[in-house]
């Protein structure tokens, strides 16, 4: 693994002789500097990257806090809250010049169906998306992070902030390819769709840097888990994550156990120093477990007729629902017949249940030895096969 500034030192280029006799550079093809943290402001970091270059983008950038002046706890200890440098700004307006140019520069990198995630409280969320908007960014969801953990609201004037808000967006509104690995969200969460709002722990523990005098080494560092399910969410291994505020290094860490890669901008060299020794103890995970699992939209397509012509169900054979409320008879083509209509699978399953659309593969069931089972069943079957011929 390279972790180092990037530049380019390495790239060789030749001296070309015009036509009039003036010497001249030839351009030098920008590199993707994969693996690596580059240190410095991130809008000029940013500009030496090579344009649709990154698959994803995760950005927690400074949320402007506006804090005034120190927080006590009601026995009087200083709260260490947020007060560096890297989060103050003169004016809103003057944050929102930064965001829109960071913006900008991450959408230039960003390829034409990556997506980024923004995260953010209610101090900068707002004025965010908006400027997503402005830009062009299409947004996709915002998703609520609930703290299982939160700070508590010691002065009593305001509700306990318990949670932050991520915004997910598409650079525009034509991005209609890019990842998003619903099936095995859906697996893993005991087969129910992941919802917005996600209930997880802050950053503590074994997992929270310290210095050597056991302070924080950096004061918004992000749980591992809630990047690991971004990234495993909207990338495949081998993708690039973007990180254009990197701070602890928390999503080159995760990109790095499971099998992404990463470019992180980082404009403080004592939070790279820290994120470089804490992503080279990372050892990636087994490929087979953060393998892209397959989605039924890259299956190969199977026509309800192949199910007839392989012997799998015979003309005539009875489907039913699930509940022995409709059933349909098993034509020789390969479509059913409800009384005196006949249609495809899913149309005749629309028309049973007096719905405009219907998916014929997982509502029609076929009798065997007294129970019932779904026809998609003999799809599975039949894809199978293939995938055995194929090899």
């Amino acid at each position: 693994m390279r972790i180092a500034r990037a530049g380019v030192a390495g790239l060789k280029s030749r001296i070309e002789v015009t036509r009039t006799g003036s010497a001249r550079l030839p351009s030098v093809p920008m590199r993707i500097p994969v693996d690596e943290i580059l240190v410095g402001d991130c809008l000029e970091e940013l500009a030496k990257l090579p344009p649709q270059s990154v698959d994803l983008v995760f950005a927690d950038p400074p949320y402007n806090l506006q804090l005034e002046g120190a927080l006590s706890r009601p026995d009087q200890s200083v709260v260490d809250a947020v007060d560096d440098d890297w989060d103050k700004f003169a004016s809103f307006a003057e944050y929102d010049k930064f965001t829109r140019d960071w913006l900008t520069a991450v959408r230039r990198v960003m390829k034409p169906d990556a997506t980024i995630f923004v995260i953010g409280s209610y101090h900068n969320i707002f004025r965010v998306g908006s400027i997503l908007q402005d830009l062009g960014f299409w947004i996709l969801n915002d998703i609520v992070w609930r703290k299982a953990n939160p700070m508590p609201n010691f002065r009593g004037r305001r509700f306990t902030n318990a949670h932050e808000t991520m915004i997910w967006a598409a650079p525009s509104a034509s991005a209609k390819k890019y990842t998003f690995n619903y099936e095995a969200l859906k697996a893993g969460n005991e087969d129910c769709q992941v919802r917005s709002d996600w209930f997880m722990p802050i950053c503590t523990g074994s997992e929270r840097l310290k210095d050597a005098q056991g302070r924080k080494t950096h004061p918004t560092q992000k749980p591992e888990a809630l990047l690991a399910r971004v990234l495993l969410s909207t990338s495949n291994p081998g993708d690039v994550v973007l990180d254009p505020f990197f701070g602890s290094g928390t999503t080159g860490a995760v990109a790095r156990r499971l099998r992404r890669s990463f470019i992180g901008v980082e404009r403080e060299e004592i939070y790279a120093k820290a994120a470089r020794a804490r992503i080279a103890k990372v050892e990636p995970l087994p490929a087979d477990a953060v393998s892209a699992a397959p989605t039924k939209r890259s299956e190969p397509r199977v026509p309800f007729s192949a199910v007839i012509e392989t012997g799998l169900l015979k003309p005539g054979v009875t489907l039913r629902d699930e509940k022995r409320r409709y059933s349909a008879v098993v034509r020789a083509d390969g479509t059913l017949s409800l009384g005196n209509v006949v249609g495809s699978i899913h149309k005749i399953g629309a028309l049973a249940q007096g719905l405009p659309a219907c998916n014929g593969w997982t509502f029609w069931y076929f009798e065997t030895r007294g129970k019932l089972e779904c026809i998609d069943s003999l799809r599975s079957s039949i894809r199978s096969g293939m995938r055995d011929a194929a090899e």
